[in-house]
């Protein structure tokens, strides 16, 4: 059974891995977890299956311990089995520190009040420090650099959390000789940095705090608030401070009042720096990071600190090192960093940004440190502004090259276009920087030209747009580059959708700049000039796009426009556009989007009769109806209404700039009308329509054919009973009935509803989700027609339905309706006892006796994990109402003779719980309750019900 087992469990968790929800269908996340940690705590099962076992809590915490409580039963329940499984489980144990450190971050407050937190805390710090791993124990080496992982994780999402062990971390990370000296040292100063800025939030904290700190004296150390929300709940703004302090000069950095004397400090960071080159190039620049940080937070310490460490990170290759030296430039400008260091940091920069070794991420972030440079004293604080440094004769070793990577090409083109910008170059000097750059653009534009890729025709509209960006008020070289594009769209039509959408841009970014007008007149005038008969059906498409771009713009005439289309329209043998079955839809489609572009042009009165003649041809003679009835209704508009009322009807967008933006969707553009477009739209109610009323339950009457006699005894009635539980075919749903009926104040449009279908939601996980109920109809006069909702519990507790509806109304519309919400009470989950058809009220009977005896047995081993509870429940209820509760409420339900002094009564609760009472009348007038059940969580369900019914029974209470 156990090597069974065993081999179920990795289906298990790659089932729960892959959908937690799905898998938790089948069961409940207490069971689920209550399994896991039983199968931790077996000795027979190896440790292979262990760390499986653990991977959902690692990956799952919050949604197996779904309390804080939880969280802490199950935080020692964990501490346990690592304590009892032996030294020799590296891998266990390990797993088990990180498995214990997610249930803490996500579902406990982290803090020294929490005993479960304290006891892991000390357990981290006792292994962090258990050095027998220096005499060849490489196991508890393993155990030692997870632990303290763990507790770097720990002081991270709850910054200052360690700060009264900063003495002990200073030691171990002093004292320790193995490689573990580097993960001690990034929690030492990850530690250190948050305890000073907790410091600097305490308005009374200064020197003799700080001190205390670093010394350890926790009587007189500033205690810190460490009370931290967990992971997942804790305040976004406070963890986005802590993530980088460093984002400007000293003056923004919060300060701790202290005075010169800082010299333990001081001490300390020395201490770190000097062992700084024993770390890793990514630890160190972390560690430069923290203490950056830390000197930045306490003006006691000088900047000068890090002197000795600027020889090395000046002339360093490492990313990450030079990141955090600008870091710490940016942060300490010129206490730190000279003129010359400054000007070296420059020149650097240039010269790694073109080594043809490094990675394109790796030049691509020179060239932003040097376009975000943190100069010493800089002169402006725009996004544009550069370094004063740079100087055209620095950065002409960065001029773009056509054996650059396009975005290497792009980041350089851009840098080169702001140092020449700043230089007020206007390009009439033909050797200048300015000119080489449109040289560049051109040679990339013949590149493109002979045929380039799909990736250097997107590089070259992208750096025609950032030199327009930048130079589009130089006339020599905009004008110039209107001429090639024009040229370039001719030979290849193929780039129409990049010139419209290079205009877009433009015209977006450069509201007052004239450009993409004149290049959209100059593209205007290229295709009205080009001869019909060369063009193919492919190429006249294009065109007729970049047309209708054009006759958006209201500057532009469009006479052309409409003599090209008045030729396409007459002399259209070479395209078949007139024949039955060669009329082309798309096409005739885009003949219709130029002449509804012109409709709403300002010139329109100029522009009738070509418009008109154009528009007619279409109606007449074009092979596709759609596109006849089209140009129909668009003739039919331009010959009846003015103007401005045809603006008003066509035009859909607000004038943005010199543009006007008419976007509309292809629904419209094939029907024009609102009939076939408010059909197929699916309207929304303003109240709710109808409402969903629990069906009045049929009166049940007692069987009085019904047996006592020949039943089995308890133990075969019990045996009997659960045995079609193993059966796949056992039927474990609850069917409730609704009627529907029409809300008041309701229009009369909604009186005769059809085509019904409910949606029901679920609030909770109590329930499995629920299939849509279709209802045929529902008319205000006629019989309100009853639902079955058929639910499926989980867990059989109250609920509530988020209810909708989709419904069409009698003159074809859709609608969608909010009903209101749909309460399932605590008793509509009951359903009689699921017996077998053929027994008697006597194997009933029997079946209740086992289940009374099994269930007091079970709850009074009061140390054994049972949901097994018996209860009281008392009342001042005469003997008349008593039995008119039972007559009314548990007849179904009901076992025992209604003669009989004691009432026995079941309640099944599906999947498979047990509700058994004992009823009976005191002599003073008392109603007694006896309940037995095998879940006690329904406890408080059962009280609050059996309250509601003795308390409706005003006329027999004393």
């Amino acid at each position: 059974m156990l090597v069974t087992m065993a081999e179920k469990w990795p289906e298990r968790v790659a089932a729960f891995s892959s959908s937690p929800s799905r898998f938790l269908s089948n069961t409940t996340a207490e069971a689920f977890l209550a399994e896991l940690l039983r199968e931790l705590r077996d000795d027979r099962v190896g440790d292979s299956v262990k760390v499986l076992l653990l991977s959902p809590l690692c990956e799952q915490p919050t949604l197996l311990c779904t309390s804080d409580s939880a969280g802490e039963e199950t935080t020692l329940e964990l501490m346990s089995v690592f304590a009892q499984c032996s030294p020799k489980s590296t891998a266990f144990r390990c797993q088990l520190l990180l498995a214990v450190t997610c249930v803490l971050l996500c579902t406990l407050r982290v803090s020294s009040r929490s005993p479960a937190s304290q006891d892991f805390l000390d357990l981290l710090l006792q292994i962090a420090q258990d050095t027998t791993d220096l005499q060849g124990d490489v196991a508890a080496r393993a155990t030692r650099a997870t632990a303290c992982e763990c507790l770097r994780e720990l002081e991270a999402c709850s910054p200052g959390l360690l700060s009264q062990r900063l003495e002990l971390l200073n030691g171990l990370r002093q004292r320790e000789p193995s490689q573990l000296h580097q993960a001690y040292t990034g929690l030492h100063v990850l530690v250190l940095r948050n305890a000073v800025y907790r410091l600097t939030q305490d308005s009374n904290a200064g020197t003799e705090h700080l001190k205390a700190l670093l010394g350890g004296n926790t009587s007189a150390a500033w205690e810190a608030e460490q009370d931290r929300v967990p992971v997942g709940r804790r305040d976004s703004a406070d963890s986005a401070v802590l993530s980088s302090l460093v984002l400007g000069p000293m003056g923004t950095v919060p300060r701790l009042q202290t005075g010169p004397d800082c010299k333990e400090l001081r001490s300390v960071l020395s201490s770190c720096l000097e062992e700084s080159y024993l770390l890793s190039p990514l630890s160190q620049a972390a560690l430069l990071h923290r203490l950056t940080e830390v000197v930045a937070m306490v003006p006691g310490v000088a900047p000068a600190v890090f002197r000795a460490q600027l020889l090395r990170l000046l002339g360093t290759s490492e990313v990450c090192l030079f990141h955090a030296t600008l870091l710490m430039k940016c942060a300490f400008t010129d206490s730190l960093f000279s003129a010359e260091d400054e000007a070296f940091l420059l020149k650097r920069l240039v010269a790694l940004s073109q080594l043809p070794l490094l990675s394109t991420p790796d030049k691509l972030f020179y060239l932003d440190c040097i376009l975000n440079f943190p100069e010493n004293r800089p002169i402006g604080c725009g996004d544009d502004s550069l370094p004063v440094l740079l100087t055209p004769r620095l950065a002409l070793a960065l001029v773009p090259t056509m054996f650059n990577d396009s975005v290497t090409m792009l980041a350089r083109l851009n840098l080169l276009s702001l140092v020449y910008l700043e230089e007020g170059e206007d390009g009439e000097a033909g050797d200048g920087g300015l000119a080489y750059l449109h040289e560049h653009l051109v040679s990339l534009l013949c590149v493109v030209e002979n045929g380039g890729g799909r990736e250097i025709v997107v590089t070259f509209f992208r750096a025609a747009f950032l030199f327009l960006l930048h130079f589009h008020h130089v006339r020599r070289y905009s004008d110039s580059l209107v001429g090639e594009l024009r040229r370039l769209y001719l030979q290849h039509t193929y780039l129409a959708p990049h010139l419209i959408n290079l205009a877009n841009q433009t015209q977006e970014k450069l509201r007052e700049s004239g450009w993409a007008v004149a290049l959209l007149q100059a593209l205007q005038g290229g295709i009205v000039d080009a001869p019909l008969d060369r063009l193919s059906l492919q190429d006249l498409g294009r065109h007729l796009k970049v047309l209708a771009r054009v006759a958006e713009e209201g500057e532009i005439s469009q006479s052309g426009t409409l003599g090209f289309l008045s030729s396409v329209v007459t002399r259209s043998s070479s395209w078949s556009l007139y024949t039955g079955a060669g009329g082309n839809w798309r096409l005739g489609n885009s003949l219709l989007a130029v002449c509804r572009h012109v409709l709403v042009h300002p010139s329109l009165d100029s522009l009738l009769l070509p418009l008109a003649d154009v528009l007619q041809h279409l109606t007449c003679y074009y092979g596709d109806t759609d596109v006849q009835d089209h140009a129909r209704f668009y003739y039919t508009l331009l010959t009846t209404l003015s103007r401005e009322k045809l603006a008003r009807v066509l035009e859909q967008g607000l004038r943005e700039g010199g543009r006007q933006v008419k976007k509309r969707s292809l629904s419209c553009i094939m029907t024009e009308g609102e009939g076939l477009t408010n059909t197929l739209t699916l309207h929304r109610t303003k109240r709710a329509t109808f409402r969903m009323v629990e069906a009045q339950r049929e009166a049940l009457e007692e069987r009085d054919g019904e047996q006592c006699g020949g039943e089995a005894s308890p133990a075969e009635a019990l045996r009997a009973y659960r045995a079609q539980f193993s059966d796949s075919l056992f039927a474990s749903d609850v069917t409730i009935g609704y009627r529907l009926t029409h809300s008041e104040q309701v229009d009369a449009g909604f009186d005769q509803l059809f085509s019904i279908r409910l949606h029901l939601g679920l609030t909770d996980q109590h329930y499995e989700e629920l299939s849509d109920i279709s209802v045929p109809c529902l008319f205000r006069d006629g019989l309100p027609p009853e639902v079955k909702v058929r639910l499926r519990p989980r867990r059989p507790y109250p609920t509530t339905l988020r209810a909708s509806a989709i419904f069409t109304t009698q003159d074809g519309l859709s609608w969608l309706t909010v009903l209101p919400d749909v309460r399932v009470a605590f008793q509509q989950v009951f359903v009689p006892l699921p017996a077998p058809p053929a027994w008697t009220r006597g194997d009933k009977l029997s079946l209740f006796e086992a289940l009374w005896e099994e269930i007091s047995s079970e709850s009074e081993q009061k140390d054994q994990a049972f949901d097994c509870a018996t209860s009281l429940f008392c009342c001042q209820l005469k003997e008349a109402g008593l039995a008119a509760v039972v007559k009314r409420h548990f007849l179904p339900f009901l076992l025992s003779d209604a003669s009989a002094g004691e009432l026995k009564v079941l309640f099944f609760l599906p999947p498979r719980c047990h509700i058994l009472m004992k009823v009976r009348s005191e002599e003073d007038a008392t109603a007694r309750f006896d309940i037995a059940t095998d879940n006690w969580k329904l406890l408080p369900h059962i009280s609050s019900y059996l309250l509601m019914l003795t308390s409706s029974q005003d006329d027999t209470r004393l």
